[in-house]
């Protein structure tokens, strides 16, 4: 288990409403992923955060609200530890900005400082974030209906289970994918899209994997990235991506992304989110 013990994470918060960028908390990459190199990846992707809490202060002292969403790169130094975000982010409460356009720059300045990366931020009213993100559920097919009997818990690769003799492109998905905080263990609910081209794979062995996820301590975008592993590994697909849709905690819900190729993720919003 990765020591975590250095972050705000299970302690006791002292809320601050006036501006504070030192709030954040960045986690390298490749400490998360235990290893010392995390700039050769086998993947690109991205993790896309969406705010449901933010508010500042206009010129007359009148609170403005917005949706806020950011993009990060796989490739940055760091993530940034959640509790410190959204703390973050509380901090923008009670402070005067000239404009949207400001906090803008600023969450774009302090986020991509902390990450070691350009980070990209979007700020939405409601009625446009409303027009813009629809609830939608991608094409796919749906496994969780099917009947499998479950009895194991914790990740295990051997249960991805492919036909070599037949090449297929679908997209599966299932709504089952829990995961728990590796500080708090607190319990993390996703829906999990598995897009691929290559041998086929057995939708049943597909679905125990993702529930074999169910006491696994880790952090969202790690979770992904051995979901994505695993299925390289044991199904050498030509074309894969795993998109996560973890619902939100604390207003702030995260979205990992990694693919074969590097192209923009989708971006939707859940039934649950």
């Amino acid at each position: 288990m990765v020591d975590y013990s250095e972050t705000g994470l299970g302690k006791s918060t002292i809320y601050a409403s006036d501006y504070d960028p030192a709030l954040l908390q960045p986690i390298t990459r490749s400490k998360a992923r235990q290893q010392e190199n995390s700039r050769e990846l086998p993947f690109f992707g991205y993790d896309i955060w969406t705010a449901f809490e933010v508010s500042w202060l206009n010129t007359h002292g009148l609170p403005q609200v917005a949706i806020g969403e950011f993009t990060f790169p796989c490739t940055s130094r760091a993530i940034i530890e959640s509790k410190s975000f959204k703390l973050y982010l509380n901090s923008f409460l009670q402070t005067v900005f000239q404009s949207k356009r400001e906090v803008t720059n600023t969450l774009v300045t302090d986020l991509s400082s902390s990450c070691g990366s350009t980070v990209d931020v979007a700020l939405y009213e409601l009625a446009e974030y409303s027009a813009l993100r629809s609830i939608s559920e991608p094409k796919g097919v749906c496994l969780d209906e099917r009947q499998v009997k479950i009895d194991t818990y914790h990740p295990d690769k051997t249960l991805l289970i492919c036909d070599s003799k037949r090449i297929a492109t679908e997209m599966f998905y299932s709504h089952l994918l829990k995961t728990n905080c590796p500080v708090t263990d607190q319990p993390d609910w996703a829906s999990v899209y598995i897009n691929y081209t290559g041998p086929a794979i057995d939708p049943d062995g597909l679905l125990k994997y993702i529930v074999s996820y169910r006491e696994h301590q880790d952090f969202h975008e790690q979770c992904v990235e051995q979901i994505f592993a695993d299925i390289i590994l044991r199904c050498q697909p030509s074309v894969l991506s795993v998109n996560a849709r973890y619902m939100r905690r604390g207003g702030l819900d995260i979205n990992p992304f990694r693919s074969t190729s590097d192209t923009v993720p989708p971006n939707f919003r859940h039934v649950r989110q």
